[in-house]
């Protein structure tokens, strides 16, 4: 392909995606296609000549597009959102014509100084304190592949940094903390570094928050067995519920375990500190007195293609010490041209000789390696991304599209707690609602009576099943009007309560969108809940 057959092809591939965003709304949101479809459908070997991009392009649209679930679809309710927008696709374009493994400064200065520079732009934008930006020459950021890529690159600073405090303490007693709503992505880091873990419980009635007792009851309790506990993985927006950590009293006992990391996932709800009303909610305040590093997904609910998990640390040395593996191949004058840092007012800053020691002492090159902040060697391109989304939208772009989802979501809640069928199940988050189907009383109102078999409550058990089967009616398009009936929403366990969430997220979800996704859960939980088997007294 020559430049002048890549300029048609990519107009003709331009015009395919916006025929496609424009008829988006008409399609179903779930791919309807069974397992191996696309398997049986291709060769099995590469071809032996090549093919004209024609004919690849349309092979796209007729095999792969009927495979894609449309997660910018303005019904899709589902997981957390994934946003995608056409400046961060026109960002992705630029990105890939200039490749590059973006592994030091010299691969291509403009990727590193520019992740730099956005980085501050969006902890800025967050509210983030000055202590995390790069600017500051201690803090800064990076951005991650995902949250589970963020989480592991913390712990691993984290334990660096306590083993490199307490030499005698063997790696094997170290224990990493979790709640029983933290991310699987804490479970997976564990896995992955070999390290066991703990997941303190939460409760319903702290709205499945993680409070500050029974981190300190879980230390001590710990510590007496001769245990380590060295990190804890604190959620701001937990998938399952939307849950906040009690940061406010997470943060100061932190302070009093020896070399005691705090890691705040804050990977769907961190962007809405975006907006100062939602601050206090996320507990933004205490993120920037406690917190030892910090993710943000602008992935998800912030407007910018996949990937983009900003990671931020309030000391990147440990991270750097922890991951500097420098070849002589990889050395170049730029990385390896260090500055003395010298620094004022030291005795605020450095509760310890030993640390100013080190401040005072500290060698660093004169640009950011960026290798050194990640397990990978290469990484792409991705600060373009959040480079053309923030600069096309602006802060107030960027914050309408926060709150139009909050209020979308707002509006989902409030339809439901006027229904007598279905139960909201955790106090909303932001744009996230967690409810249940469930028998309504004798005195509800006419419009959804319950079964004339239904003379009892029924058990938690049934009461699973009966969610479980609504969630694949609504799936599957099972209920009364079919394919028209379908709904993408996933469901959770909150303590083994069956849960179905639906969460606001995407640019294009209107208010008649939520209606009608609130319309279908009622006509199908009706139809549900008159089809279940009668339960009498005995």
């Amino acid at each position: 392909m020559d430049i002048e057959e890549f300029r048609k092809a990519g107009y003709r591939a331009v015009d395919r995606i916006c025929d496609y965003y424009a008829s988006l709304s008409e399609r179903p949101v779930l791919a309807q296609v069974k397992p191996g479809y696309l398997t049986s459908a291709l060769p099995h070997e590469a071809p032996q000549k090549g093919e004209s991009m024609d004919v690849i392009a349309n092979d796209f649209q007729t095999l792969i597009l009927p495979g894609i679930t449309h997660w910018q679809h303005p019904s899709f309710f589902a997981y957390f959102p994934s946003n995608a927008t056409f400046p961060g696709m026109l960002a992705d374009i630029y990105a890939s014509s200039v490749t590059n493994p973006g592994f030091n400064w010299m691969c291509s200065p403009a990727c590193t100084e520019l992740e730099s520079v956005v980085m501050d732009w969006a902890a800025n934008l967050l509210g983030l304190s000055s202590s995390f930006h790069v600017a500051s020459g201690v803090g800064g950021g990076a951005i991650q592949s995902s949250a589970s890529d963020s989480a592991l690159v913390a712990v691993i600073a984290a334990r660096a940094r306590f083993l490199i405090a307490h030499p005698d303490v063997p790696a094997e007693k170290l224990v990493i903390y979790l709640s029983t709503q933290t991310h699987s992505l804490g479970t997976k880091t564990a896995a992955i570094l070999n390290i066991p873990f703990r997941a303190l419980p939460v409760m319903p009635e702290d709205a499945f928050s993680l409070r500050g007792d029974r981190l300190r009851d879980a230390y001590e309790e710990d510590r007496n067995a001769g245990k380590w506990p060295f990190v804890l993985i604190a959620t701001v927006g937990s998938t399952s519920s939307g849950a906040v950590d009690a940061l406010e009293e997470l943060g100061p006992i932190t302070k009093d375990f020896p070399d005691f990391w705090l890691h705040v996932d804050a990977a769907w709800a961190g962007v809405s500190f975006s907006c100062p009303e939602y601050r206090e909610q996320g507990r933004l305040k205490e993120i920037n007195a406690f917190a030892d590093s910090c993710c943000v997904n602008f992935h998800k609910w912030g407007l910018v293609n996949f990937d983009a998990s900003t990671l931020w640390l309030r000391d990147r040395r440990h991270l750097t010490e922890a991951l500097d593996v420098s070849p002589y191949y990889l050395r170049n004058k730029h990385s390896d041209e260090g500055t003395l840092q010298f620094r004022d007012n030291f005795s605020s800053d450095f509760p310890s000789r030993l640390q100013f020691f080190y401040y005072i002492l500290e060698l660093i090159g004169t640009v950011i390696d960026y290798r050194h902040w990640q397990v990978a060697l290469g990484r792409r391109f991705r600060s373009i991304k959040l480079w053309f989304v923030l600069r096309s939208y602006g802060v107030e772009g960027f914050q309408n599209h926060i709150r139009k989802c909050v209020r979308l979501g707002t509006l989902f809640h409030d339809l439901l707690s006027t229904s007598s069928i279905f139960e909201v199940v955790t106090p909303r988050s932001l744009a996230l609602t967690v409810f249940r189907l469930i028998i309504p009383d004798a005195g509800a109102d006419a419009s959804s009576p319950p079964p004339a078999s239904l003379a009892r409550p029924i058990d938690l058990q049934t009461l699973n099943e009966l969610n479980m089967e609504l969630h694949h009616r609504l799936t599957e398009g099972s209920g009364p009007g079919g394919e028209d009936d379908k709904l993408f929403l996933t469901r959770t366990d909150l303590n083994g309560k069956v849960c179905i969430r639906l969460v606001v997220g995407a640019e294009r979800t209107q208010e008649e969108h939520v209606q009608r996704a609130f319309d279908i859960l009622c006509k199908v939980g009706k139809v549900l809940l008159n089809d279940v088997t009668p339960i009498r007294e005995p």
